[in-house]
């Protein structure tokens, strides 16, 4: 059957690729299909907007504390003192980032390549924080050979004289590490100190801070705004 010529088919692909049900092979048949179909593009751009629309007037939804901590078990991400969760405000949002792991790196990388820089073969670790919505927010790359870290502000974020950003590694257990104030810097190199990268590192983190950094000194006074994970370029964590 000619799917240029069954358009209930159509749609109905259409549908459960911008669902997220269509998997696997048939997944990217439909991507290939689309590749050459100007139509097929435009139905699921609409099928896109349509379900986009629905999902903004949902009520958001409270999991039950027991499936947190099921998924927590799972990932390994119990942390000792549960006060220094805090990584877990917007827990939805964290657990989409992981999710989308893979596509934000793709799309990092892109960046990286676009950016032409002379050292970017140097780079050993990348990082996309996100904000609630899965956008992307911030850009984060190590360089554990010269023990350096680029920090690169790819969203609009609106700060005030009195205001700052501030990167925070956090551990799966223990207190959040402080990184840097990024103040109102796009793009700045810092050093990358050990405890930033290591294998006990859930998570990095950027809080709304005063223009000087937290003055909480076991962790963030404000607001987490954006949150993502280290994806090693060398295969190894």
């Amino acid at each position: 059957m000619n799917l240029r010529d069954n358009e209930p088919l159509r749609e109905r692909l259409a549908a459960e690729y911008v669902l997220g049900t269509l998997r696997g092979r048939a997944r990217r048949r439909f991507e290939g299909l689309m590749h050459g179909d100007a139509a097929l593009r435009r139905t699921t751009r609409e099928w896109n907007e349509r379900l986009g629309a629905m999902a903004e007037f949902a009520p958001p939804v409270v999991p039950d504390k027991r499936v947190w901590r099921a998924i927590e078990d799972r990932l390994g991400l119990r942390a000792a003192a549960p006060g220094w969760q805090f990584w877990r405000i917007g827990s939805l949002a964290l657990w989409r980032t992981l999710g989308v792991a893979s596509s934000a790196l793709a799309a990092l990388l892109l960046v990286v390549v676009l950016q032409e820089r002379p050292d970017s073969a140097r780079m050993s670790d990348i990082a996309s924080l996100l904000d609630e919505q899965a956008r992307p927010a911030l850009v984060v790359t190590a360089d554990r050979e010269r023990k350096l870290m680029t920090v690169k502000v790819v969203a609009s974020v609106p700060l005030t004289a009195q205001q700052a950003l501030q990167l925070w590694a956090v551990p799966r257990d223990g207190k959040p590490r402080s990184l840097g104030v990024l103040g109102a810097n796009r793009e700045l190199t810092l050093p990358l100190p050990a405890n930033a990268i290591g294998a006990d590192v859930a998570v990095l983190a950027v809080s709304l801070e005063p223009k000087d950094g937290s003055p909480n000194p076991d962790g963030p006074s404000g607001p987490i705004l954006y949150k993502g994970p280290w994806v090693s370029l060398l295969g190894s964590g």
